[in-house]
């Protein structure tokens, strides 16, 4: 569960934070009020509502016993609302009060199930979102009867074919729950009598894709009475109808209205005004009664400023004054407006945490008995799985048999397989493309890079920037104001001039105008689909304010080691002084001398004559000198490799010597003759000098930060494009320095991997860690690059950019329409149609323009 002890300010209390999920939470300013409302509440000493992933995160002394005191206050707002607690290792969200049950759910906060790979991005993304309640009259036969099968389903190529198939089985009777996992090609069917619905099964999959197949897999898992009855009994646990009989009734509701709008409005324009008055009445009833009713209930708690009680004065009053097209005109734009809006929020949430929640559902345990299928959470420490072809990567581990090529894609981004055999480590959320392989498992699910990368999209969405607080505030103060405005236009004006009918419908106008959803709703949008767009490249902002902060960095300081660099020692040249050796010669012995050293550079040395095929033997007298380097008899012959002071220390003449400026020097010696030397230096990454152009392109000034020697820090800065260097630096001195440069070129963000690195990474006005680094400077940073690519810089900066321009583009343009349609019905220019558009017309345009950012190319 999401459970985490932090301190208070005061450093005294231990405060305990739950995450609830909830459910039929439709309007952005409502969630702002809810989180405001908690935030009041004594006992909860911070809540954050987060409404692109339906979130509300409550940090108390004990949120456990203020549950039902959250509820009822977020209930009082919004009445159709639930809260049920997020297991962050489950699928489906834990009733609040049942947090202990053993029963296994599948995560269902996003609008399609995280496990399929969506290959087809067109607009039936979300169309197989399912929400399975049980209802209270089949509690009983429910957990008497009703089992799971999982079968295999074969020749299965279509990730979309796959969710269709899952859709219609989930519509046969006795079927609770169908779940199809594309990654997996597992089926698993719960319901009553299922074995006897297997030709069935079957028959659905073959007509929507005529080569599957399904073969059963011999695991049946029986719900005890009492596990069914605890988890339906429990708080929070209300059945609730499917989204996709909801999305269909709003259609039908929609078109309905719709039509016979236009039908009054026909027989309007022939004078049929009883018939057309008729038409009108039972068209607003049916568009307008959920709205009316929401209203009322909200009126007896109090609230006078929500958009249901806007809208109902807004079309009722305009009954009064006769305007009998233009109230129901307006009701139909709202609900359409409502219900694409609704979409275009579902379908952004479904593409990002379906990107992001790459968790297993379940993992081929390899015993003595063979292999048998458990649940991922069920996983332990040295369990050795078997992934096969096609299959994710259930956990971290490393393989211990087999030899494939990973793609690593749906982690990091990077869109080339890689080769792996026993010995490699692997990460979770990847994908096995050929060989069958067995992973010892390193991770649980909990610590897995699956999970992280899920509670990173998570906690970033909950972090809030600075304009999305400020826009909070400013929507608690425009929205009265423009409501005063609205009386004053109905009652001064008319005073003066007597044409109330006029003045009131204008002041009708300003209460639809005075809704703040489209800044509410978009301006967290666009930093969540910012957010996404950057996971989507294996690049996972820690926030919102990580996404604000970026767009203001004017320098880049870099670590050299493992962040510009491979950080690994590779031979770059082999330098023969006598002609009597050539260079296959000097590197053979040098790595006979090395053989037994354990040190990088000793290794690098090894290698290179192996990757040469030149034959090495193992000397039968080695003696290694710590700092200096060895001494090694090899055909009767003392040799001797290493640096200077082991050439000082026996004597040996360097005449025929010419130091480097740069890299590693490891000198060599025949029997007290210096015969050359060999250059070592770490490798540039490929990309680094073109992600130094690309950050130069975008204004920002590259720096780096080394520990390493001037000469050989100026070497690599120079191959990749860096003129300022801060090298010789201890890991104390680059937080230091790092304050200097900030004074000298304006905000920093700071790029390293190491755990020496995580100080001076907290200490940047942004810090970014490679992926492939230590745990303690990814968790010290505000965005980590999963690519461990230098390019993810540029582009995490361009994605930052381009959100924030997006959010303030949003503000802006809602604020400048609402306030034009305002002026032009003050003027006598706008009616209550335009209103509306200004309205939730804008809303949809902002919520699109939001959503725009994961679209966008930022390479």
């Amino acid at each position: 569960m999401s459970l985490h002890k932090i301190n208070d300010s005061a450093g005294e209390k231990n405060m305990i934070t739950r995450t609830y999920l909830i459910d039929h939470l439709a309007c952005a300013h409502c969630g702002a009020k809810i989180e405001q409302a908690l935030n009041k509440m004594d006992g909860i000493h911070q809540a954050t509502l987060t409404f692109p992933t339906k979130q509300l995160r409550v940090t108390a002394e004990d949120p456990d016993s203020l549950f039902e005191k959250i509820q009822e206050t977020a209930v009082k707002i919004e009445p159709k609302i639930t809260l049920t607690l997020r297991d962050r290792n489950r699928r489906k969200p834990v009733p609040a009060k049942a947090v202990e049950s053993p029963e296994h759910h599948h995560h269902d906060d996003c609008c399609c199930d995280h496990g399929h790979e969506h290959h087809h991005h067109d607009d039936h993304c979300c169309d197989h979102e399912h929400e399975h309640h049980l209802t209270q009259k089949h509690k009983v036969h429910h957990a008497l009867s009703s089992v799971t099968r999982t079968y295999i389903v074969e020749n299965l190529d279509c990730a979309h074919c796959g969710a269709k198939i899952e859709r219609q089985i989930n519509l046969l009777d006795g079927v609770e729950e169908a779940v199809l996992t594309f990654a997996t090609k597992q089926l698993r069917v719960t319901g009553t009598n299922i074995d006897d619905l297997f030709e069935e099964i079957q028959k659905i999959a073959t007509k929507i894709e005529p080569d599957v197949k399904l073969e059963a897999r011999e695991k049946a898992v029986r719900k005890t009475a009492t596990e069914s009855a605890d988890t339906e009994s429990s708080p929070g646990a209300q059945p609730s109808r499917p989204k996709e009989a909801s999305n269909r009734k709003e259609l039908i509701t929609i078109l309905s209205g719709a039509a016979l709008f236009i039908i009054g409005s026909i027989l309007e324009h022939f004078g049929m005004e009883t018939g057309s008055l008729i038409f009108f009445i039972v068209a607003y009833v049916i568009l307008g009664s959920e709205v009316l009713i929401t209203a009322g209930k909200h009126l007896f708690q109090g609230q006078l400023f929500d958009e249901n009680f806007l809208m109902s004065i807004a079309t009722v009053g305009a009954f009064a004054i006769q305007q009998y097209p233009e109230a129901v005109g307006v009701m139909l734009f709202y609900r359409v407006g409502e219900f694409f809006e609704a979409k275009a929020v579902e379908r952004s949430r479904c593409q990002i945490m379906e990107a992001a929640d790459l968790r297993p559902d379940t993992v081929s345990l390899v015993t003595s008995d063979g292999v048998r299928t458990i649940d991922a959470q069920d996983a332990q420490i040295d369990d050795i799985v078997l992934v096969r072809p096609g299959d994710r990567i259930p956990l971290d581990g490393v393989i211990v048999e087999g030899e494939s090529r990973i793609d690593t894609s749906p982690v990091t981004g990077e869109p080339v397989p890689v080769g792996a055999s026993a010995g490699d480590s692997v990460i979770s959320g990847c994908i096995n493309t050929s060989g069958l392989l067995k992973v010892r498992v390193e991770k649980l699910l909990e610590d897995s890079m699956v999970t992280r990368i899920l509670d990173s999209i998570e906690n970033a969405a909950a972090s809030k920037p600075k304009i999305d607080r400020f826009i909070t505030r400013f929507a608690r103060i425009y929205t009265p104001v423009v409501i005063a405005l609205a009386l004053f236009t109905a009652i001064v004006p008319s005073l003066i001039t007597g044409n109330w009918n006029y003045w009131i419908y204008t002041a009708l106008s300003f209460l639809v105008i005075s809704c703040p959803c489209a800044l509410v709703l978009s301006v967290p949008l666009a930093y969540f689909s910012g957010i996404g767009a950057g996971s989507k490249l294996g690049i996972l902002f820690k926030g919102g304010a990580s996404l604000e902060a970026i767009q203001n960095i004017n320098t880049v300081i870099m670590d050299k080691t493992g962040t510009l660099t491979m950080g690994n020692f590779n031979v770059q040249k082999v330098i023969p002084a006598m002609k009597d050796f050539s260079e296959e010669q000097l590197l053979t012995y040098c790595a006979q001398c090395e053989m037994a050293s354990s040190h990088p550079i000793a290794y690098s040395i090894v290698t290179a004559a192996k990757e040469k095929g030149l034959s090495i033997e193992r000397p039968a007298n080695v003696e290694e000198f710590s700092g200096l380097g060895t001494k090694a008899m090899i055909d009767g012959h003392t040799f001797l490799c290493g640096n200077k002071k082991l050439m000082d220390k026996y004597h040996v003449s360097l005449k025929n010597y010419t130091e480097k400026s740069f890299g590693t020097q490891v000198l060599a010696a025949k029997d007290g003759v210096f015969i050359g030397h060999l250059m070592i230096s770490d490798t540039l990454k490929p990309d680094s000098r073109q992600a130094i152009e690309n950050l130069k392109k975008q204004g920002i000034t590259p720096v780096m930060f080394t520990g390493d020697s001037l000469d050989s820090a100026a070497d690599m800065a120079q191959k990749a494009g860096i003129t300022e260097i801060q090298a010789n630096l201890l890991p104390e001195d680059k937080l230091s320095q790092l304050q200097k440069t900030r004074e000298k070129l304006g905000a920093v963000m700071f790029v390293g991997d190491g755990i020496n690195d995580a100080p001076v990474l907290a200490g940047a006005d942004v810090g970014a860690a490679m992926g492939s680094g230590a745990d303690a400077a990814i968790e010290a940073a505000d965005v980590v690059f999963m690519t461990s690519s230098l390019e993810a810089v540029p582009q995490s900066i361009r994605i930052a950019k381009t959100t924030n321009r997006i959010a303030r583009q949003n503000i802006i343009f809602a604020l400048v329409i609402k306030i034009l349609v305002m002026i032009l019905g003050v003027a006598g220019f706008a009616s209550m149609w335009m209103a509306v558009f200004a309205d939730t017309g804008v809303a949809i345009i902002c919520v699109l323009n939001s959503i725009g950012v994961l679209y966008r190319k930022h390479k």
